[in-house]
């Protein structure tokens, strides 16, 4: 939002710079974000300065041009050859001094130098009006009155004005500061809380008269739920031409674009006032009636950017007896906007329900100066006063005259809300007793009323503009911005209670996660937790139907809460190979959400954490020694035991069936007592399609919550270093082929609890010499004794208790 210093000043006598201004804005909660400083002609004339011609005469190598001598008012006179047919000795000028730059008039900009012009030396140039930007005439330079006082500044002189700009980053629940009065309004509680009584001048209205004898349009409301209050009025006589130039400034340093007199003065009246307007052209409106009603599901509107829009049922639309012409509070219609050869229009200033307009501008994608306002709460009792302002207005600039009387359709009046406010209680919330005197100076600055007064006890009421205010700390809040938290003394005692702590910390394992994958080349991604619901369509893991749709989406991409981490992901990865970045790590900690039940009942709602890693494309790149070597999922599979071993899980301990066919070509699945602990594998190419990915992607995720639950009771501890030595044996076992190493490695550990260290699989061999439907694993035992060295024997003891264990239960063969 942009608000001109020197428009705050129409309406508050500012005793402060803009610099000042800024950061007092900045501490009564309208935080300025950046502070522009703009001149109404580029460069503000710097170097143009008031002069006298002394001396003028021919020169001589030239049958047009004139050798001057003039004073700048700076030293001795300097010599400035001049081509102007009026130029005289004696005259009173407007001369830019050398490394002045000039714009012109036609944007063709000049820097003033040192020149030698026909052999005479020339230290300036005398200017007309076009060549310094203030008008268009040529014909000769600027003659000043005789009285003009030597080496006056131009822009001093001619009066022109410097705009301080400030662009305020405006909370969604402070739209009553999005305009001048409102912040004015602000800086004059700021006043007040250093005791000085400053009072608003708003521009007044009383000038304003109907005209009972004319007709204007009549107006119908249908829809008062969504238009709780109607405005307008209708006025004749209408010369529409260009603004004058002072209003024209401020619409373009304000970031809007001047139109013409009729639609400058709506906007200007709207950023003056914070109330959105809009102008139909009367003789556009047929019937001579306006009616306010929803619109008629699947109609077509053609609004003023010449798209045509397909209408919904919760659409507002401002119509006439047969047709829409706007959508109303968001846009106007192509077939009902003002011209040129407007000369009678219906003015209207309404109050539109927030939610009303909010989903419309969703709906079609439309934001607006007026949907931007009314989607956060208009002021309804704003109408009448904006409407009376640009009336007068556009009677000044454009000739307007009133028809009839003015249309204030206000059925169900809004009541200004009443809070209860206890003193005590403030300044217990504020840290600091400010004394009832400057808090009820604060709010009557506000327009907060107080209608009733008791010892420690106010009542008050709250404007309508400020419908954010509902509660009491809603009003302490407004006091202290007001008051300012930096004038609120740090106490010299800090009372705090010991809050109980969950150990371990989960964000502290979270952190030391993040840590530990960040170490091993993986990039952390953090991804919306808003997602298109199309991507769970025809899935099986997660059913479309479990999604948690939002009710007013901004887009149909972002139109549910996200199910699983994959799919924010797999977004990052296409993002990325379309970048030609093809070798990636990415993991993601964040939220999923789900419908629970089952059918019809799905009515509850779960929300759960997960780990998500992602790996494709090359895991180790080339180099003049090494070659690359492409990721797979063994290569994610270590990166996933590797974070449950960090933390002193095993995961070749758990039960392990197949990942999900919908979600993964291939893969594992990790289950704890029926609950899912974590899926992993090479992703679907159908998944892969719908993001248009065509390298391999490896994704796993893990369910967090139950992760976290398994680990929070392991200890970590530590020991000295083995003093007797490991032994090592390798068994070549033949085995069915729906054996699995799994099962090996359990029966492994369950015969052998104290001594077996490790058992690994380093080779798997079917073909020659092995009988069909068999296969052979190789697998190494690594052996240890903490108290003793072992000896052969014993070992082959243990060897021959595991082959046992093995053919008994497996039907394994040593070969």
């Amino acid at each position: 939002m942009k608000i001109l210093y020197n428009w705050l000043k129409d309406y508050i006598p500012l005793d402060m710079n803009a610099e000042q201004t800024s950061r007092v804005l900045t501490d009564i909660g309208l935080e300025v974000e950046s502070l522009e400083v703009s001149e109404s002609i580029p460069g503000g004339l710097n170097g143009v300065v008031t002069a006298r011609v002394i001396t003028c005469s021919p020169h001589p190598g030239s049958d047009h041009l004139f050798l001057t001598t003039v004073d700048t008012g700076s030293g001795d006179p300097v010599q400035v050859v001049c081509g102007a047919p009026n130029v005289a000795a004696g005259q009173k000028v407007l001369m830019a001094t050398v490394g002045t730059q000039l714009t012109f008039t036609s944007g063709e900009q000049v820097k003033i130098k040192k020149s030698k012009i026909r052999g005479a030396e020339s230290y300036g140039m005398i200017c007309a009006q076009d060549e310094l930007g203030i008008g268009t005439s040529h014909d000769g330079i600027m003659v000043l009155p005789d009285d003009t006082p030597v080496g006056i500044p131009a822009a001093e002189y001619l009066g022109l004005p410097t705009y301080a700009v400030f662009e305020i980053g405006l909370t969604p629940n402070r739209i009553d500061a999005a305009s001048h009065i409102g912040v004015a309004r602000d800086l004059a509680a700021w006043y007040a809380a250093q005791g000085k009584e400053i009072m608003i001048n708003k521009p007044g209205v009383g000038s304003f008269k109907e005209n009972p004898s004319g007709k204007g349009v009549q107006v119908t409301v249908e829809a008062p739920q969504a238009a709780p209050r109607y405005s307008g009025i209708t006025l004749s006589h209408i010369t529409v031409g260009p603004s004058p130039a002072w209003m024209q400034d401020r619409l373009r340093l304000a970031g809007v674009r001047p139109i013409n007199n009729l639609v400058d003065i709506t906007n200007y009246v709207m950023l003056e006032t914070g109330q959105p307007l809009h102008a139909f052209d009367r003789e556009l409106i047929e019937g001579d009636r306006v009616v306010v009603r929803f619109a008629r599901p699947g109609d077509r509107f053609v609004t003023l950017d010449q798209v045509e829009r397909t209408l919904g049922g919760e659409d507002l639309m401002i119509c006439d007896k047969t047709k829409p012409m706007c959508i109303g509070g968001v846009f106007g219609g192509l077939q009902s906007g003002v011209t040129e050869k407007t000369t009678s229009i219906f003015l209207e200033s309404a109050c539109f329900h927030p939610n009303f307009i909010r989903k419309t501008s969703r709906h079609h994608g439309l934001k607006t100066d007026a949907s931007f306002r009314f989607e956060r709460g208009a002021d309804p009792k704003a109408t009448l006063y904006a409407l009376k302002r640009a009336v007068l207005l556009m009677q000044e600039i454009c000739g307007a005259q009133v028809e009839g009387q003015i249309v204030d359709l206000y059925p169900s009046p809004v009541n200004p809300a009443r809070i209860e406010l206890n003193y005590k209680r403030m300044f217990s919330l504020m840290g600091k007793d400010i004394g009832r005197s400057t808090v009820n100076r604060i709010l009557h600055a506000l327009e907060m009323n107080i209608i009733r007064e008791e010892q420690e006890q106010v009542t008050i009421e709250v404007p309508a503009y400020r419908a954010d205010v509902q509660r009491e700390c809603d009003v302490v809040e407004d006091v202290l911005r007001i008051y300012g938290y930096n004038n609120i003394e740090i106490p010299e005692r800090v009372l705090s209670s010991m809050a109980q702590v969950q150990k371990p910390e989960p964000d502290l394992i979270r952190e030391k996660t993040a840590d530990r994958l960040a170490a091993m080349g993986f990039r952390e991604i953090m991804c919306n937790s808003l997602t298109r619901a199309a991507y769970y369509e025809g899935l099986q893991t997660y059913p479309a139907g479990s999604s948690v749709m939002i009710i007013n989406p901004l887009s149909s991409d972002l139109n549910a809460m996200r199910q699983t981490l994959l799919w924010g992901g797999l977004e990052a990865i296409a993002y990325n190979v379309n970048r030609q970045q093809y070798d990636l790590r990415f993991f993601e900690q964040g939220n999923v959400y789900q419908l629970t039940g089952s059918g019809e009942s799905l009515s509850g709602y779960r929300e759960s954490r997960r780990l998500a890693m992602f790996v494709t494309g090359n895991d180790r790149t080339q180099n003049w020694h090494t070659p690359s070597r492409p990721a797979d999922f063994f290569v994610l599979k270590a990166y996933v035991e590797h974070i449950a071993r960090v933390f002193g899980l095993d995961l070749n301990r758990l039960e392990c069936t197949n990942a999900p066919s919908d979600l993964f070509e291939e893969g594992i699945r990790y289950k704890v007592k029926n609950n899912v602990l974590a899926d992993l594998g090479e992703v679907s190419r159908s998944c892969l399609t719908v993001l248009d990915i065509k390298q391999k992607v490896f994704a796993a995720e893990i369910n967090w919550d139950l992760f976290f639950s398994m680990i929070r009771n392991t200890k970590t501890r530590y020991t000295d270093l083995p003093r007797f030595p490991e032994v090592h044996r390798d068994l070549a076992l033949v085995v069915d082929n729906n054996v699995t190493y799994k099962k090996l490695h359990a029966i492994a550990f369950k015969t052998e609890k104290r001594l077996l260290k490790q058992v690994s699989l380093f080779d798997v061999y079917t073909g020659k010499g092995i009988p069909e439907g068999k296969k052979q694993y190789a697998l190494s035992f690594v052996f240890q004794d903490p108290q003793k060295t072992l000896t052969d024997i014993y070992v082959e003891q243990l060897i021959n208790r595991m082959l046992e264990a093995f053919t008994r239960e497996t039907g394994a063969v040593l070969r």
